[in-house]
């Protein structure tokens, strides 16, 4: 889809592209939540604008994904589009023709990775505790109505019911292999290039360095030599308050363990 957001001031207002089956059969799989977002969090006027991506598989609500990003441009003023690839096989999102993250399903990931029939929405919802600066700043009414506009919208895919308690997948097969090769399911070493220079000027935040709450690492995670190093053990490039407690805590538990190690070894 094509979006433009909300412009001045839109603190605490979330605009969101994603897919879910939540809304349109969560009474089927009850509390088994698929979902793939695409987030914007809001705004105060002249600051870069910042946005998350996430998935949730099989009711994962507590393992959920996100990583956070800077916009190089604004996106108030034309304009965007903003894709989600998703096939059997990966998942890649995309700004523009840029893709900025992909998620490669493995055998370890289990129902983590999304697999269920799912729908397109878009939203836009007073998030103010917690979308702009952790919830510090909430959304001011003052600057209703807040506007968001979508158009251009592809949707390519394979119809399911969306009621059917057991979908039968095999009848996408030959959907989901048209896909895996098409142009923009394909990451050229180009397209590689891009995505490294994307997360190394504009990720802030990835749950793969987020060692105090994934202390084993999420199996879908490669890590990065060089993202790790730019990354605080909380997957924040900057960090404060409760971050800078949770990161203690940890930097604590791991000395201790490595203490008690130490400590077995000699006995």
């Amino acid at each position: 889809a094509k979006i433009k957001l909300p412009s001045d001031y839109t603190a605490g207002v979330v605009v969101a592209l994603y897919v879910s089956f939540l809304a349109s059969n969560g009474d089927v799989f009850e509390k088994n939540h698929d979902e793939l977002d695409i987030e914007f969090l809001g705004n105060v006027e002249g600051k870069p604008w910042r946005f998350q991506t996430n998935l949730y598989g099989n009711g994962s609500t507590s393992r959920g994904r996100e990583e956070r990003y800077r916009l190089w441009f604004d996106p108030s003023k034309e304009f965007h589009r903003y894709s989600i690839l998703w096939t059997a096989k990966n998942i890649i999102f995309y700004v523009d023709e840029v893709p900025i993250r992909e998620v490669v399903r493995s055998d370890e990931m289990g129902g983590d990775y999304p697999t269920k029939p799912m729908s397109i929405y878009a939203t836009i919802w007073d998030a103010s505790s917690w979308a702009t600066n952790g919830g510090k700043i909430k959304v001011n009414y003052d600057y209703a109505p807040f506007t968001a506009d979508f158009k251009e919208l592809v949707l390519e895919g394979c119809p399911m019911d969306p009621i059917q308690e057991y979908p039968d997948f095999t009848t996408c097969k030959e959907k989901d292999a048209w896909l895996e090769t098409r142009n923009f399911a394909v990451l050229t070493p180009k397209r590689r290039s891009a995505m490294r220079k994307f997360r190394q000027h504009y990720m802030y935040y990835s749950c793969c360095y987020d060692v105090w709450r994934y202390p084993v690492k999420l199996p879908d995670c490669v890590i990065d030599p060089i993202e790790k190093a730019r990354f605080n053990e909380t997957g924040r490039l900057r960090f404060s308050g409760s971050h800078k407690k949770q990161a203690k805590i940890a930097k604590a538990r791991r000395k201790k363990k490595q203490r008690a190690a130490s400590k077995e070894r000699t006995e």
